[in-house]
């Protein structure tokens, strides 16, 4: 599958050394330039673009700024951010960027950012294979398939792994809308849950289930029994 991209950038020499850069990299069709911001999203707006190569410094709106309202949209392009400054990564992955290229862009590494760029349904957002996370007063970025279960604490949220917790400042219905389309599954209005990890269903009073999850502690969620059907057809029980 060949992608349309959009590249966003203020430098026209940047452009055009980009450009020329995804054509040897292949994969991708580059359909539109846009020097800014604003120019960009009345773009995107016209245009189902499955990535966009974006820039983070730009005069008016930043790249990061504009990857904020691109955030809003219903139809969301993957974006791939493309820049001279490795310090603003984790912001990057806060927006949910698909991948953060530090130039100058070396062929091999675009290839590998194309191959990440994997839309679940055509024109769809690309996978998201890393969540910005905290602990212990550091930003770290935690890959997805570690992550067994998410518990929603205030506006904020805790993602679980096998062996430890993780502070998202992400809500629980952020986590879900960029997590939906990589297993997991909203089971009660505090959980979020891998359903990959899910190793046993066990029927409760009421109506309602608790899963157990495959870590060594055999880590028990509930689900709610407004959810109960849903969460059956998904499990195939």
């Amino acid at each position: 599958m060949t992608l349309k991209a959009l590249i966003v950038d203020d430098e026209v020499h940047a452009r055009s050394e980009l450009r020329y850069l995804l054509g040897e990299a292949g994969g991708v069709e580059v359909v539109g330039e846009a020097s800014d911001a604003v120019e960009a999203l009345q773009l995107i707006k016209a245009i189902p673009y499955d990535v966009v190569f974006l820039d983070v410094d730009m005069p008016g709106l930043s790249g990061v700024q504009l990857a904020e309202v691109l955030a809003t949209l219903d139809r969301q392009p993957a974006i791939v951010f493309v820049t001279a400054y490795g310090e603003h990564a984790v912001k990057a992955f806060e927006v949910a960027a698909a991948d953060y290229l530090v130039k100058p862009v070396e062929v091999p590494r675009l290839q590998q950012a194309i191959e990440r760029l994997t839309p679940a349904e055509p024109g769809g957002q690309a996978r998201v294979d890393r969540i910005p996370v905290e602990k212990a007063g550091r930003k770290l970025l935690l890959d997805v398939g570690d992550i067994l279960y998410i518990m929603a604490k205030d506006d904020y949220s805790y993602l679980h792994t096998a062996s430890e917790r993780y502070l998202s400042t992400l809500s629980l219905a952020q986590l879900e809308g960029r997590l939906e389309r990589r297993g997991f599954y909203r089971v009660h209005r505090r959980f979020l849950v891998n359903l990959s990890e899910v190793k046993e269903v066990v029927p409760m009073y009421g109506g309602t289930l608790l899963l157990t999850l495959k870590d060594p502690s055999a880590t028990q969620v509930p689900v709610s029994r407004r959810r109960v059907p849903s969460l059956k057809k998904a499990l195939g029980l």
